[in-house]
């Protein structure tokens, strides 16, 4: 399932928008994810004491840490669906380290295309959101086939 180069072009124009501000659209994707699905938490053990919103606004580590899970699905979107070199070492610290369900990766793939939405509604419409829907979906599925390589069946 792969991308036409117009979708990767739109993919790609809507990541320039999470990269000018990658701290702002990291702690609202990952603010977005603890709070639709609060089960995440669980697996971030820096950030279980984050009880409220509020709290999740005021926390740097927060902010650093949605910079991080961003910085790295961008050099993997970037790569054009060509990103197995970037996926593996991901998958290895997922699956074996951090134990992090592909339902997970679904989640907060679902988060990121709302969060784009909301940040973002007059520069990512249908066609972009469904090119971004198509490239956060190989993601998962190379990511899910690393991680059976591995023997996680998250």
């Amino acid at each position: 399932m792969g991308l036409s180069d117009g979708e990767w072009q739109l993919v790609l124009n809507a990541w320039g928008k999470v990269e000018a501000d990658l701290a702002g659209h990291g702690q609202a994707v990952l603010i977005g994810l603890f709070k639709a699905h609060p089960e995440t938490l669980d697996k971030f053990e820096k950030f279980k004491n984050l009880k409220s919103e509020d709290d999740m606004k005021g926390s740097e580590d927060l902010k650093k840490h949605g910079c991080t899970v961003l910085t790295a699905l961008g050099s993997i979107l970037k790569k054009k669906g060509q990103h197995a070199a970037e996926i593996q070492p991901l998958a290895q610290s997922h699956a074996t380290k951090h134990k992090i369900p592909v339902k997970y990766l679904e989640f907060i793939s679902e988060v990121i295309i709302d969060v784009l939405q909301s940040k973002h509604p007059g520069d990512f419409g249908a066609d972009a959101q469904g090119a971004m829907s198509k490239a956060l979906e190989l993601f998962r599925n190379d990511m899910a086939a690393k991680y059976k390589e591995l023997g996680f069946q998250g």
